[in-house]
Order: C-alpha cells, then sequence, then structure tokens
C-alpha cells in the first residue's frame, strides 16, 4: 500500500483549508451560510488567468520561469492584483445584494436563497466569459521528488503547502494583533455591544469580505495551478469547504485550517481504500456526523 495519498490529502486540504477560513469568518461576522463563497475560487482562478496572461503578452520577460517552478513571474503577480480584484467583487456583490437585504433586516434564509441565486449568476458569467473548457496557467511538465518513504512532491506542491503555512499565520497575526482583527473579534461575539461601543461594523463587514474573498482567491489560484481552472472549481468544492467550516467550529481559524487538512486527507485515503467514486461523499460523511455528535465543532464555542 503507498502512501502517496497522505500528499496529495495535505495539498487539498490545505486548498479546503483556506476557503473554509472565508466561510467561517463570514459566517460568525454575518450570520449566514453564503452559498456563492465557492465562486470567489473561480473567479479569482480566472481573474489571475486572465492578468497572468496579459502581463506575459505585454511585458515577455515575465514569462521567465520562477525557479524550480512551472510558471512564471508574470502569475505572481497577476495573483496579487487577482485577490485585490476579488475583493473588490465581493464588496461589490455586498453592495447591491447582501448589504440591501441587511438594510431591510431580511431573515437568515433570504439571505442564503440570495447567495444561492448569486452563486448561480457568477457562475454562469464565468462559463459566459471563458466557456466551460478546462484552462491552465501553464502546461509545463514537472518532475516530482522524493522525499522519503516512497512520498513523491513537485516544487509547485511544496510551494503549495508553504503558502498556506504563511497565509494561515499571517490571518492568525491579523485577528489577534490588530485593531481591525480585534473588531473582527468583537462583532462576532456581539454586533449590536460592538457597535455601541464605537466599533464601525459596517467597516468590519467590509474587511471580512475582502479577507474572506482573498483567502477563496488564493486557494482558487492555488487549485488551478496544481489541478485544472473550471468554472465549476469553486461549486465542487463548495461542500468540503462547509464540511471544514463546521467540522472546525464557526469562527474558528485554526479549526478550519484544521478541520480542512482532515477533509483532504480523508478525501485522499477514499480514493485509495474504496475508489475515486466515493470522494465527493466523504465530505458530506463528515458534515452529517459533526452536527449529529459535535454541532458545536473541534473549537466552536459552546452555545
Amino acid at each position: 500500500m503507498t502512501f502517496q495519498f497522505l500528499v496529495d490529502g495535505l495539498i487539498a486540504g490545505s486548498m479546503i483549508g483556506l476557503g473554509a477560513i472565508g466561510i467561517t469568518l463570514t459566517y460568525s461576522i454575518l450570520r449566514f451560510a453564503n452559498f456563492a463563497h465557492g465562486e470567489f475560487l473561480s473567479w479569482g482562478a480566472y481573474i489571475a488567468l486572465a492578468l497572468s496572461g496579459a502581463l506575459s503578452f505585454l511585458f515577455s520577460a515575465l514569462k521567465t520561469p520562477v525557479g524550480p517552478f512551472s510558471f512564471g513571474w508574470s502569475l505572481p503577480l497577476a495573483g496579487i492584483l487577482a485577490i485585490l480584484l476579488t475583493g473588490m467583487l465581493a464588496l461589490l456583490l455586498d453592495a447591491i445584494l447582501f448589504g440591501r437585504l441587511r438594510a431591510q433586516r431580511g431573515a437568515v434564509i433570504i439571505m442564503v436563497m440570495a447567495s444561492f441565486g448569486a452563486s448561480l449568476a457568477l457562475r454562469s458569467m464565468l462559463e459566459f466569459i471563458f466557456t466551460s473548457k478546462p484552462a491552465y496557467y501553464t502546461k509545463a511538465l514537472q518532475i516530482a521528488v522524493n522525499i522519503g518513504g516512497g512520498l513523491r512532491v513537485t516544487p509547485d506542491q511544496m510551494l503549495a503547502l508553504a503558502l498556506t503555512a504563511v497565509v494561515v499565520l499571517a490571518i492568525h497575526l491579523l485577528l489577534t494583533r490588530t485593531g481591525i482583527g480585534r473588531s473582527m473579534r468583537a462583532v462576532s461575539e456581539n454586533p449590536a455591544l460592538a457597535g455601541v461601543v464605537g466599533i464601525d461594523v459596517r467597516m468590519v463587514i467590509r474587511a471580512v469580505w475582502i479577507v474572506g474573498a482573498g483567502l477563496a482567491c488564493i486557494a482558487g489560484v492555488m487549485a488551478g495551478l496544481l489541478v485544472q481552472i473550471r468554472p465549476y472549481l469553486g461549486h465542487d468544492l463548495l461542500l468540503p469547504l462547509f464540511a471544514a467550516a463546521i467540522l472546525g467550529g464557526i469562527g474558528s481559524v485554526p479549526g478550519a485550517m484544521l478541520a480542512g487538512l482532515i477533509v483532504g486527507l480523508s478525501e485522499a485515503a477514499a480514493v485509495q481504500l474504496i475508489g475515486a467514486e466515493w470522494r465527493a461523499a466523504i465530505s458530506f460523511v463528515i458534515l452529517v456526523a459533526v452536527l449529529l455528535i459535535r454541532p458545536r465543532g473541534l473549537f466552536g464555542r459552546q452555545a
């Protein structure tokens, strides 16, 4: 039996974890499950693809490969711009949809259904603009490196794992060492009381949208680099994202990341042991089990 699935599971789990952090932050602040979050992964990946192509066309020097990796300098630059633009997309969606519903004190179920409709609209727009044909940042082949124990990993995969660690650390520092992070935690605890003591709740909401969408963009670019880019990229990851967010405990960033790794490893193990056709079912099983056995998740607060 090969243990290569451990590497595959960690890589998939890192992408799931980053997306789940965005979901758990959004839910803890806005109090609704945003089904459009998966589309931020897809939009981030496609925005980075378009910008990377444009930068390579305008500046041929940016096609030069970055060290041992499969991509040129245009992709990192495009990725940074894509994070900003995906955050702006989230703010625009909030301004024209969710913000109006909040102002009208719309019920939670209305917000959830609105997010479902927004998800369909965003996905359809991607298919209209880019078509449903799979796309790639690069088609360069990489040779996997033996890291011991029969495990092999490519430079791009190692970069994805390292980038995930750096991003999670940055989010932890943002939430624990900065004013906006402390404001986020206060609004998560009690929005009304946070407003009374002078916290700008609207600013916190905008910051949460930007951070959540930015993390989704990073996860989408990673998925596009390691696998492929498709309009259904985010949709296919939506159930694992919610499973990880609930397993980790709503509002817990470390919990979401750890749960993402658990979900990723579980899916990879299922492929290894019982077949690839069962991969999608694993997230559903985990989700149901958590809701039945420990609804507050691994690190969630007791209600």
